[in-house]
């Protein structure tokens, strides 16, 4: 007998799952309408149904997105989507992040840009419209069977978001059908990613992913349509948003992992970093081979082979992020849900495609047979996309070792050290792309005179030189060779595109683009080498020792320093103490005064508070999040590594029936006292002060045989308060009952109990347990010059951004 479930609201999950079936198939439909559309030209009706196709997929699309957040945001918790990665105690911009936080909202944010960036290449693309959209919508239609979540010959087919929890779970629960009044709350959103840059990061991540396909498409098109050198034109203008847009999206990451992740830094080449990162390099390389083909007409092969090859990547870096097979070697990567082989397929359809052209349309390719000229840009150009190419080799080959190990089987060890094994083989390519960025500007396409190349070399050398010993020296990063030598190819690099911007000044502004991400690039490397050399830990314990159980298994002792509340303490050049906290849903914000005196004057210089906050999560621990000083030439990035655990509210809710009054207080001390007795207690003294014979009790009559006394005594705390009570004694009818007094502030109870004729009073003492004094233990970090590593971002991108704004200007009128 089916069960009926009560309170369940099925509707939006049901029209969510429509929208994904429409979606799928209107994208195939779109997809082959535009195949034949591209075969048929002269046919017209073709391309019509491929549109209306295409825009009821863009209808779909924002259907499946709709139903989604609607769920979420109204903590539909019968769906196993909302249940898993949100909770009632998110904010609405966390709420948002839970959005994109499991793959099927991933799969769907790439579908949205996806469908975003369709709409302007149909309104703009002109005659490459069919061909361009059939890979695009292919694509889709793939991204659309993620979701798909149905089994086929019972091997089920992507992962729906709208799949209900008792569908998902096998739990006794369920064979309730008032099942959904015993789930409380969602599991909530992973502490690591209630950050702001996890808004916005993901978004601009998958806009970039979004965006390679349109290179892509076109090169495929060209290669397809034989028109092999027309689709460089409009590609170019895409590849460089693709660059500007990933670029941004990975730094992003970069903020996200400095002010949230406990890297404590901004880059770990983490396997999900590299996987994103290897795209962006080889699109980058494609960029400027696509340029030298444009002015010199070499290397037309590369070029091609770089824009398509770059989507492929972008599909693999998602193959390791979604299908598991990283492991426990990332700490970002998205759980397997079963679509291994989905993502396989995936990777090896893009892959054929491309290879099919390369291979079929090899002899048509266009070939120059003069040899490229030494003394020319294209030359180094050439160069220089392969030194990218190598280094995303050498990363591309560390990062699969788990993929060699789970195709052949075998046990290959991934570097002990991965920063330190990355930084020293990509520190060597920086070093010669950085060279080749500062040369390239010198010489011209075709072919240079060597003695004006030499001329115009020499002087920006020398002004290198001069630069660099003044920045390695300011910034101390002269104990390391290699450190010298890539702060030498940075500065020269940027001294070399900062005399071409001179001349954008003077009217040259098309010029201006490629100076200025080149500009950009050079001050990200600067400052990623000093941060990178240079940070160091100032929060340092002499006594290497934190009295924590457990806690050398998480950190180092040694570089962390253990405050008890209102107890300041000397730390490098700051006094610093931990003055309180306070909660704000799941997070504690912990207020640390930073105090720097001069240290002959003792006068206060600076003066300002650190609120790093932290999260007891019941599956990861203690999670914490940062929080830094800004300075123009360093951040001091503090962070709480330790903290007592919340007390949980509901054990101390006392309005239960049946509690025991004394419930909390220790084992009360009982002593006959008289007047002008003194009494210890934990955190003080009672003095017996007098009795009243005539006391009162408010609400209660005394008949005229009763008997009330009232104990008058005064407390006096160790921190000078003093506090009076006047507990009382009643007899009445000849029974006894007693009226105690509480002093919440000292955490007493006094019961005067009994009154033995010619020996004293009775006076019971209760006392609750002194609480513990708060402390934390905490970490700080300095990093000098990281400035320059967020203005290199900022600077890169707007170069980028001129770049793009060129290249569009120069396709005015030429697309038809």
């Amino acid at each position: 007998m089916d069960i009926q479930f009560q309170g369940e609201s099925l509707f939006p999950g049901q029209l969510g799952q429509f929208f994904i079936i429409l979606s799928f198939g209107t994208a195939l439909l779109s997809c082959i309408s535009y195949f034949f559309a591209s075969k048929h030209k002269d046919d017209r009706s073709w391309q019509k149904i491929a549109r209306i196709a295409f825009f009821s997929n863009v209808v779909a699309v924002i259907g499946i997105g709709c139903c989604l957040f609607y769920i979420i945001y109204n903590h539909l918790f019968e769906y196993h989507y909302a249940w898993a990665h949100s909770s009632r105690t998110l904010p609405v911009y966390y709420i948002i992040s839970s959005f994109w936080e499991g793959q099927e909202g991933s799969f769907w944010l790439w579908m949205f840009w996806q469908a975003v960036l369709a709409v302007v290449v149909v309104a703009r693309s002109k005659s490459w419209e069919s061909p361009v959209m059939t890979i695009i919508m292919l694509c889709q239609a793939v991204l659309a069977s993620m979701l798909l979540g149905i089994e086929v010959f019972g091997e089920r087919v992507g992962s729906s978001p709208f799949i209900l929890l008792r569908d998902e779970m096998n739990a006794p629960i369920f064979s309730n059908p008032n099942y959904l009044s015993m789930i409380a709350d969602g599991q909530g959103l992973n502490p690591l990613l209630q950050n702001y840059w996890m808004v916005i990061h993901p978004p601009t991540l998958f806009l970039g992913f979004a965006s390679m396909i349109v290179p892509f498409a076109y090169g495929i098109a060209g290669l397809w349509q034989r028109q092999y050198k027309d689709w460089l034109k409009p590609a170019l203008p895409w590849s460089l948003f693709a660059v500007m847009v990933l670029g941004a999206g990975i730094i992003m990451g970069s903020f996200w992992a400095y002010e949230a992740l406990n890297f404590g830094g901004f880059w770990a080449w983490d396997p999900v970093e590299n996987a994103s990162i290897i795209p962006w390099f080889t699109l980058i390389a494609a960029v400027h081979v696509i340029v030298a083909y444009k002015n010199s007409g070499h290397s037309y092969f590369t070029a091609t082979f770089l824009v398509l090859i770059s989507f492929v990547l972008v599909i693999y870096a998602s193959f390791l992020t979604r299908s598991g097979v990283l492991g426990e070697t990332s700490v970002h990567s998205f759980t397997d849900l079963g679509m291994y082989w989905q993502l396989v397929a995936f990777n090896l359809l893009f892959l054929v495609i491309m290879i099919y052209f390369l291979i079929s349309r090899w002899k048509e390719l266009p070939i120059t047979k003069k040899d490229e000229e030494t003394y020319s840009r294209e030359f180094w150009l050439f160069i220089g996309a392969l030194i990218l190419v190598v280094a995303c080799v050498q990363i591309i080959a560390t990062t699969s070792i788990p993929v060699f190990n789970a195709m052949f089987g075998t046990k290959i060890a991934p570097p002990v050290d991965a920063i330190a094994h990355y930084n020293k083989w990509q520190a060597a390519f920086a070093i010669l792309v950085l060279i080749l960025s500062a040369i390239g500007q010198f010489l011209k396409y075709k072919k240079t005179t060597p003695k004006v190349f030499y001329a115009n070399l020499l002087v920006s050398v020398i002004v290198a030189v001069v630069v660099t010993a003044i920045l390695v020296y300011v910034t101390k990063v002269f104990t390391n060779f290699i450190y010298i030598l890539l702060s030498f190819s940075a500065v020269f690099a940027l001294v070399a595109n900062a005399r071409v911007l001179g001349d954008a000044f003077k009217g040259k502004w098309k010029l201006a683009g490629s100076s200025v991400a080149h500009i950009g690039f050079a001050l990200l490397l600067i400052g990623a080498l000093v941060a990178a050399a240079t940070n160091k830990v100032v929060s340092l314990n002499s006594s290497g020792s934190i009295p924590i159980a457990g806690f050398e298994e998480a950190e180092k002792p040694g570089e962390n320093l253990f405050l008890y509340i209102d107890e300041p303490m000397e730390m490098d050049d700051y006094t610093i103490t931990y003055v309180g906290d306070s909660t704000s849903g799941p997070n504690t914000y912990y207020k640390v005064n930073y105090e720097k005196r001069d240290g002959k004057t003792g006068a206060v210089q600076e003066r300002f508070q650190l609120t790093p906050n932290a999260q007891q999560n019941p599956k990861m621990g203690l999670i914490g999040t940062p929080s830094t000083r800004h300075y123009l030439t360093k951040d001091i990035y503090t962070i709480i590594t330790s903290a007592p655990k919340l007390d949980d509210p509901d054990e101390h809710d006392h309005n239960h029936e049946g509690h025991d009054p004394n419930e909390g207080y220790e084992e009360p001390s009982t002593q006959l006292v008289n007047i002008g007795d003194t009494l210890r207690y934990k955190n003080g003294f009672i003095v017996v002060k007098s009795i009243d014979r005539n006391a009162a009790l408010q609400n209660m009559p005394l008949a005229g045989d009763d008997l009330l006394f009232a104990l008058q005594l005064e407390v006096h705390a160790a921190n000078g308060e003093i506090y009076e009570a006047d507990p009382k004694y009643l007899i009445k009818n000849g029974n006894s009952f007693d009226f105690a007094r509480d002093i919440e502030e000292q955490g007493l109870r006094l019961r005067f109990t009994k009154i033995v004729p010619n020996e004293g009073m009775e006076l019971m003492v209760y006392q609750k347990p002194l609480p513990e004094k708060k402390w934390v233990v905490m970490k700080a970090i300095e990093f000098p010059y990281i400035n320059f590593f967020w203005c290199g971002t900022i600077i890169m991108t707007i170069g980028f951004l001129l770049a793009i704004l060129r290249r569009n200007k120069e396709l005015k009128g030429k697309i038809v």
